[in-house]
């Protein structure tokens, strides 16, 4: 077997399971991959130099092909009503039929780590069948430096082979595509779906399972700190603005997608940024679309137009065109990708019934209640199915890629918002004016405007008021805001029709808050916005 790169010779391919291998790329740089993938004909160049590639007919996760395996470890711990069970015997037959596949095949290896704080890192091996596909997780993680390589030990192993189709009846599980998690030996199974957000999705799911023991609170979250030092969390699933939000020149950057917070304060689990790109400009988002022009990016499911420059407005492939880019692409971001404690926690939301307001301030039982329903929309193209924006709870901002029950995460949260004494915030960056359909987006501008006031602390000195429906705390007006705006029933052309869509959401909160009543105390179920009618 043909092998070059830089590797810890002592711990070899056989960590992974594989064997009689065509040859392998360890640990190749950002260019050669580049180069090798356009060889292979798996993409080809911007006239900016990114690369771009497609991924076929998975353009976003396949959330219902994802499976644990529910061995005697993970059975009591689990929360199975949200993840999909996999039989030991079946993972077994499916590894099996994996290294079976990958026999004779040319594959790539790179070595890298999941965490940013050494005391709860993770060093991941990731083997995959494309180029493009080893680039994206090198870009995503973060990469050891050349004597931690020699010495890199892996705890966590994902083998992404897209070219494999699984068998339904043989390997327990629901289509051809299939990713499969062994928590116990921690291994990760990817097959039949080119889509690169699975890999660092895998890595999150693994790290949400192993952290809570340990007392720390792992986040779907991006993360930003001032030049005070005054770190601040924005929660929300994707397309909801935690990229975009976090990447304020006036800030630094830490992570735009998955954090954890522990004794010492909160810290990257990834070296890179996936940001959504459709309708990406560089006068909204300048600091994002800097990155689709230098080179190594990875353009995932961008059109190009016959001068092969991007077209961020096409969505003829997919709405969730993205762009995989290493932190350092960014000017402002953290070279360490850890932080203090923060001082505020944004919940972001995108409202796809145009109730809410755009931002509100939470008491800590709120911010709980908030954090377990999880309300937003899903975005177009996030999830395979998605057409156009649906309302969803998806609790802890990130249900797909929790292994625990959502009370373990809520109540490390209350208690690290307590002991920290952190501010709390929703802002709704869904639609204001009427539904989904009838209102417009909420206007990036006034939601940074809103978030600036938080950080900076001005908000909490201005005038609030109750929310009839949901009783959180409202500005009435805040300066370089339309005060209208901050009143969603001011901005529908009928007021009745507000209260009925308002009625209806509140409606759908308790419904689904019921699962987690018997898990929070009085103070969360006051929190409620059933509650805050009846206090009426």
């Amino acid at each position: 077997m043909d092998e070059i790169g830089l590797r810890n010779r002592t711990r070899g391919i056989e960590t992974t399971g594989l064997a009689d291998l065509g040859s392998l790329r360890w640990n190749l740089n950002a260019v050669d991959l580049v180069e090798t993938a356009i060889r292979r004909g798996e993409g080809r160049f911007t006239a900016h130099g990114a690369l771009v590639v497609t991924t076929g007919q998975h353009t976003g996760r396949s959330a219902k092909d994802k499976f644990v395996v529910r061995d005697e470890n993970t059975d009591p711990v689990i929360w199975w009503d949200n993840n999909r069970a996999m039989t030991p015997e079946a993972f077994e037959r499916l590894y099996d039929d994996f290294k079976a596949h990958a026999a004779g095949r040319d594959l790539f290896v790179q070595d890298l780590v999941g965490g940013a704080d050494p005391e709860n890192a993770i060093a991941t091996r990731v083997v995959t069948e494309y180029a493009w596909h080893a680039l994206f997780i090198r870009h995503l993680l973060i990469r050891p430096d050349r004597q931690a390589l020699i010495d890199f030990d892996p705890e966590l192993t994902i083998i992404d082979l897209p070219s494999f189709r699984a068998d339904p009846e043989r390997h327990e599980c629901r289509s051809e595509t299939v990713i499969a998690c062994d928590l116990s030996r921690k291994i990760v199974l990817i097959g039949g779906t080119s889509y690169g957000g699975e890999m660092k999705k895998s890595v999150f799911t693994v790290l949400n399972h192993l952290l809570p023991e340990k007392h720390v609170m792992p986040m779907h979250c991006s993360a930003n700190v001032g030049p005070d030092g005054d770190a601040a969390v924005f929660f929300g699933l994707s397309g909801t603005g935690k990229t975009t939000l976090s990447a304020d020149p006036k800030r630094t950057l830490v992570g735009d997608d998955e954090h954890g917070w522990g004794k010492d304060g909160i810290f990257n689990f990834e070296g890179g940024c996936y940001a959504k790109t459709i309708k990406l400009s560089a006068e909204a988002e300048p600091e994002i679309f800097a990155t689709t022009k230098m080179f190594s990016t990875v353009l995932e499911n961008v059109v190009l137009d016959s001068d092969r420059v991007p077209d961020f407005d096409d969505k003829s492939l997919t709405e969730n065109t993205r762009a995989a880019y290493p932190l350092h692409f960014i000017p402002n971001a953290s070279a360490s990708g850890r932080a203090g404690h923060p001082k505020n926690i944004i919940m972001l939301t995108a409202d796809a019934f145009g109730v809410l307001p755009p931002i509100a301030k939470l008491t800590p039982a709120e911010a709980m209640y908030h954090f377990l329903s999880g309300y937003t929309a899903k975005v177009a193209g996030t999830e395979k199915g998605v057409t156009e924006p649906e309302a969803t709870f998806s609790t802890c901002f990130g249900a797909p890629f929790m292994p625990r029950h959502p009370s373990v995460y809520g109540n490390l949260l209350r208690d690290l918002i307590a002991e920290h004494d952190v501010d709390c915030w929703l802002v709704n960056t869904g639609w204001t004016g009427g539904a989904y359909g009838t209102g417009s987006r909420m206007p990036i501008k006034a939601t940074r405007a809103l978030l600036s006031a938080a950080l900076d602390g001005s908000l909490k000195d201005a005038e609030f008021r109750t929310d009839p429906s949901f009783g959180f705390q409202v500005p009435v007006a805040v300066e370089g805001v339309d005060p209208a705006i901050l009143d969603p029933r001011s901005t529908w052309a009928d007021a009745e029709a507000y209260d009925r869509q308002a009625a209806r959401l509140v409606e759908m909160f308790r419904a689904n808050f019921g699962k987690f009543e018997e898990h929070v105390d009085a103070e969360v179920m006051e929190a409620s916005p059933i509650s805050a009618i009846a206090a009426q």
